[in-house]
């Protein structure tokens, strides 16, 4: 019983050195990018990493969300605007950034992206409802990645991409899936790639949070929605039975 008491308390020690080995310290100064901060996930990363004394830059799709970040935080905090659908705003976010690091490198880029997506059979679809997912959540993550590469590379930084993980079992048509299939191999990749440079690249595969809980009755309007606009065609071969149950 003694030996086994001190091999458990030996196996915490080693234990914990190993995790303290990979601890991050002195956090002041070290810059940590995210997007998708108006609600959600992201705004609570952004609050929780600022406590830990990050300089957190936060980017917000609308002002409300930016104000309301700002308002409940230390001053150490930035918000900047960003419509990752828009080159020119994933541009200027890119901008303030490599302003705000003045020099030091990027430390950490956590995207995330979350939200109801166009949901619904595949043939009810077109293709801009792919446009209106993918163009956000797979390569506007992709294109504000590939532009601060060089800022995280100076850092030996790390890419930290969170990923909903119910988007992996494909049980519906639509983008929403394609989109988190896409990063997980974007990532995977980065991740060989980024090894020479010192940076790391992580997924983070997590489920649905409170703040985030799928609203059923927007995803039933936007497939009343979808019906409505079907040719008679589609719809007479689904049967109206199909939409109700």
């Amino acid at each position: 019983l003694h030996i086994a008491i001190l091999a458990s308390i030996l196996s915490l020690i080693i234990y914990w050195t190993i995790r303290d080995r990979y601890r991050v310290r002195n956090l002041n100064g070290k810059h940590v990018f995210i997007t998708g901060c108006d609600t959600g996930l992201g705004n609570s990363l952004a609050k929780w990493l600022n406590k830990k004394g990050f300089c957190v830059i936060a980017a917000c799709a609308t002002e409300k969300g930016s104000q309301e970040l700002q308002s409940c935080s230390s001053l150490s905090l930035k918000t900047v605007n960003l419509n990752l659908a828009d080159s020119n705003s994933i541009a200027r976010a890119v901008v303030f950034v490599t302003e705000h690091t003045a020099g030091k490198g990027l430390f950490g880029l956590v995207s995330n992206t979350e939200g109801t997506a166009p949901v619904g059979p595949t043939d009810w679809l077109r293709i801009e409802d792919f446009h209106s997912v993918l163009d956000v959540s797979l390569l506007g993550l992709i294109e504000i990645t590939l532009k601060l590469l060089p800022l995280l590379k100076k850092a030996e930084g790390r890419v930290v991409n969170l990923i909903n993980a119910q988007g992996l079992m494909a049980f519906v048509g639509g983008g929403y899936s394609l989109s988190k299939w896409g990063m997980e191999a974007f990532s995977d990749t980065l991740r060989i790639e980024m090894q020479h440079f010192g940076v790391k690249v992580s997924i983070v595969e997590h489920g649905f949070f409170k703040a985030e809980e799928v609203n059923s009755g927007i995803i039933e309007k936007y497939l009343f929605k979808l019906w409505n606009r079907l040719t008679p065609e589609i719809r007479n071969s689904y049967g109206e039975k199909y939409l109700v149950e």
